[in-house]
């Protein structure tokens, strides 16, 4: 790829490398033509994410229900909550390795990284604004109309350079650096126990948690509909208005699965067991074809299975994305308008 080996220089010393995820991972999908990775335009990605300017009551970022050291996803919570402590409908994926993505959220409903950040911030549960305000405080900051211009070098903040800004800093969240990523690169061994979980994880799980992403990305029924928790949601049906497609979800990656409880679309359990369990143990019309044969029972697994599975999952977490300060929150970003940037609802835009 064009850009795989640029190393740009970032401020504080540390550098913002091009995009280049490991040899075995497949070509991403996300175009990087018209978005070259560019060191202002990652910092102020950066900036953008973490700050709550996006937000109505300025008290939510994006960084608020998608937190670095659960993987980007949000802590101990089984659905997103924003602002005035409102609960959303699902639980908050993952941002990791967006670039191989096709389709973006639970149901596939934005087809490009560059227009995702506008459902949250004009759901009226989550950020709860209007681009158009966004757009005006934006513009009306001083350090923010700086650091666009520097960005982009355009006298005022348009929606496009928001959202290109945003997009640079997400699709750099790449997860590739785990221990099992260093076992496939022969820089690590893998126990027996974790060795037996990956045999189980590839007999009972790779039809959908497939390849080195441990996703199809592709819409399933895992036949929750039976469950006495929410099913309302209809999923891809949403999307699509198929009912072929009502409560199909997206597969999940299972990379940095230790780290980011709970599981589900809803967030519906903690236990590793049960979540496997709950595959196929309820049938309906348009129960995925892989799942058949567990109706009654959903996937049947022993505890030493699952310890072993579990021992096997534990080898999919990725340090470096969760603790790098590359993409975490730094007040040297809002120098010098602001040192204190972990007390958000404290701005003035």
């Amino acid at each position: 790829m064009k850009d795989e080996n640029v190393v740009l220089s970032d401020n504080s010393n540390k550098n913002i490398p091009g995009f280049a995820p490991p040899a075995h991972f497949p070509k991403p999908v996300y175009d990087f033509s018209g978005n070259t990775i560019d060191q202002k335009k990652f910092r102020l990605g950066r900036m953008l994410f973490y700050d709550p300017i996006l937000s109505l009551d300025s008290c939510i970022s994006c960084g608020t229900c998608h937190q670095q050291s659960v993987a980007f996803t949000h802590l101990n919570h089984t659905v997103s909550h924003g602002i005035n402590g409102l609960p959303g409908s699902r639980n908050s994926p993952t941002l990791a390795n967006l670039a191989w993505s096709p389709q973006l959220m639970w149901d596939g409903g934005i087809p490009n990284l560059e227009i995702q950040p506008l459902a949250p911030i004009e759901n009226h549960v989550e950020m709860g604004d209007k681009l158009p305000n966004v757009l005006r405080k934006l513009n009306r900051h001083p350090l923010y109309s700086t650091r666009f211009k520097e960005a982009f070098q355009k006298d005022s903040i348009d929606s496009q350079q928001m959202l290109k800004a945003l997009a640079q800093f997400m699709v750099m969240l790449v997860s590739g650096n785990s221990k099992y990523d260093h076992y496939l690169q022969g820089k690590a061994t893998l126990s027996n126990d974790e060795l037996e979980g990956l045999k189980i994880v590839k007999e009972k799980c790779a039809s959908c948690h497939a390849g080195e992403l441990f996703t199809d990305f592709a819409y399933h029924n895992i036949g929750l509909d039976s469950n006495i928790l929410d099913i309302s949601d209809l999923g891809r049906e949403t999307v699509t208005k198929r009912k072929q497609d009502r409560r199909k979800f997206k597969t999940p990656s299972l990379r940095n699965m230790a780290v980011t409880k709970p599981y589900m679309h809803d967030g519906r359990t903690n236990d590793l067991k049960t979540c496997i369990k709950n595959h196929g143990e309820f049938d309906s019309p348009n129960l995925d074809s892989q799942l058949k044969k567990y109706i009654g029972t959903g996937i049947a697994i022993s505890d030493e299975e699952c310890m072993k599975v579990n021992a096997f999952i534990n080898t999919l977490t990725d340090p470096t994305l969760l603790t790098d300060t590359l993409f975490s929150l730094r007040t040297t970003d809002f120098l010098p308008y602001s040192t204190k940037p972990a007390k958000h609802c404290d701005y003035v835009h």
